[in-house]
C-alpha cells in the first residue's frame, strides 16, 4: 500500500515508538506522590517542555488533551465565555475544520453570534472583510494556519494584527502547520501528535500568560484546573519526542516535501489544483479533473491510500464544505481528491501512485 494521506494522520516515527515503549514501564499515576508516580510525572513534564520548545514558546502554559478536537472545544467555548458581556461575536472562516465550525455554531445556544467569514477561490480570506468583522463586538477569532483539505496557508499574522487592534483574542488551529511552519503569535494554539508522526489520542492547547480560561470539565485539578483526568505518560512521551523530532528535522522535511511537490506537479499535469499554489504547504496536493468520480478512484486505485478531503467528514455523502466554500460546484467537488505526502514518502512511491490514479481516471472517462 502506498500511503498518501498525511493530512489525515501520519505513521509513528520509530524514535517515537521507542520512547512510548520505554514509558510503558513507568506505569504509576503521574498524580501520585510515590516514586512511581513521580517517574511518570517526569515523563509528562519532559514531554511538555519538548512540545513548548517545538512551538517556540518559553512562556505561557501547555495543557494536554485527548486531541485537537477537545483542545479546540475548550479554547472556543472557554474563550467565548470569558469575554466581556458586550462581546458576543465568535468569528471564524468558512473553511475551518468541523471541530471549529460546529463548536462556534453551537455557541448560538448561549447567545453568541457566529460570524463565518468567506474565502476566495484561492481559499484565502479577504483581509478587508475580516477587518470589518473583527471589532469591539468580537469575543474571539478562530483561524486555521494550514487548511487540512486544500493546504492553503492563511495570513494568520495579518489577522492577529487586526484582532490586536480590536482587543480580540486569537485561537490558531496549528494542527497541520505544527513542525512545518513557524508558530503564530496568537493567544491560543492547538496542536496534536498524530499529524506530526506521533501517537493518536493526545493533543495540546497552549495559552499565553494572563489569559483567563474557565474550567469546562469537572473533576480533579489535573492540567492546571482546565482539563481534569489522568494523563497517559506513554502518549505524552510519544508526543514529546515527535515534537522534538519535528523541530530538528523541519528544514530537511520541508526540502523533501518540496521535491515531492515539484515531482507531483509533473505527474498530475492534467489535473487542476484546488486553492492557492503559492500560499500553500507543499505536502498537500488537492486536485480535480472533469468527468472523474474521485470516490470511485479510491476503490479503483485501491493500493494507494488517499482521500477526498477531511477524514473526519468522510462517509457523509456530502461535498466537502471546504471545496464548496472556494466556489466549486458539486460536480467539481466530486471530481476532487487530496494527496498528502511527507517524511516517509519516496519519489518512487509517488510516481507509482500517480500512474495508478491517472490510469483509473482515464478508465472512468473511457467507460463514460
Amino acid at each position: 500500500m502506498i500511503y498518501l494521506d498525511y493530512q489525515a494522520t501520519t505513521a509513528l516515527a520509530p524514535e517515537v515508538a521507542a520512547a512510548m515503549v520505554a514509558a510503558m514501564d513507568h506505569y504509576g499515576n503521574p498524580n501520585s506522590a510515590h516514586r512511581l508516580g513521580r517517574i511518570a510525572a517526569a515523563d509528562v513534564e519532559l514531554a511538555r517542555g519538548r512540545i513548548m520548545a517545538a512551538l517556540g514558546k518559553s512562556d505561557g502554559r501547555l495543557i494536554f488533551t485527548s486531541g485537537a478536537t477537545e483542545a479546540l472545544n475548550i479554547a472556543i467555548v472557554g474563550g467565548a465565555r470569558s469575554a466581556a458581556p458586550e462581546r458576543r461575536r465568535v468569528i471564524t472562516l468558512a473553511t475551518e475544520h468541523p471541530a471549529v465550525l460546529e463548536t462556534v455554531l453551537a455557541l448560538r445556544h448561549e447567545g453568541f453570534e457566529p460570524v463565518i467569514l468567506p474565502v476566495g477561490r484561492d481559499g484565502l480570506v479577504d483581509l478587508d472583510i475580516a477587518e470589518a468583522a473583527i471589532d469591539e463586538r468580537a469575543a474571539l477569532l478562530a483561524v486555521m494556519q494550514v487548511n487540512n483539505e486544500i493546504g492553503v496557508i492563511q495570513p494568520v499574522d495579518a489577522l492577529i494584527a487586526i484582532a490586536r487592534e480590536a482587543g480580540v483574542p486569537v485561537l490558531c488551529d496549528a494542527v497541520q502547520g505544527f513542525g512545518k511552519l513557524a508558530m503564530p503569535q496568537s493567544d491560543m494554539i492547538v496542536v496534536t501528535a498524530h499529524k506530526a508522526y506521533g501517537p493518536k489520542g493526545v493533543g495540546a492547547l497552549w495559552l499565553r500568560d494572563g489569559l483567563a480560561m474557565p474550567q469546562l470539565m469537572h473533576g480533579s485539578g489535573q492540567e492546571q484546573g482546565i482539563r481534569p483526568g489522568t494523563l497517559s505518560p506513554m502518549l505524552c512521551a510519544g508526543f514529546g519526542v515527535a515534537a522534538q523530532l519535528a523541530a530538528e528535522r523541519q528544514e530537511a522535511d520541508l526540502a523533501h516535501v518540496e521535491a515531492l511537490w515539484q515531482q507531483a506537479l509533473g505527474l498530475f499535469a492534467d489535473w487542476q489544483i484546488n486553492g492557492a499554489i503559492d500560499a500553500r504547504y507543499r505536502g498537500n496536493l488537492n486536485i480535480r479533473q472533469s468527468g472523474v468520480d474521485a470516490a470511485r478512484l479510491i476503490s479503483d486505485a485501491r493500493t494507494v491510500a488517499f482521500s477526498l478531503g477531511s477524514a473526519c467528514a468522510s462517509g457523509t455523502g456530502k461535498p466537502s464544505h471546504v471545496l464548496k466554500a472556494i466556489g466549486l460546484s458539486d460536480s467539481e467537488a466530486r471530481g476532487s481528491l487530496r494527496l498528502g505526502f511527507g517524511r516517509f514518502t519516496t519519489s518512487e512511491e509517488l510516481a507509482a501512485a500517480a500512474a495508478l490514479i491517472n490510469e483509473a481516471a482515464a478508465m472512468q472517462k473511457v467507460a463514460a
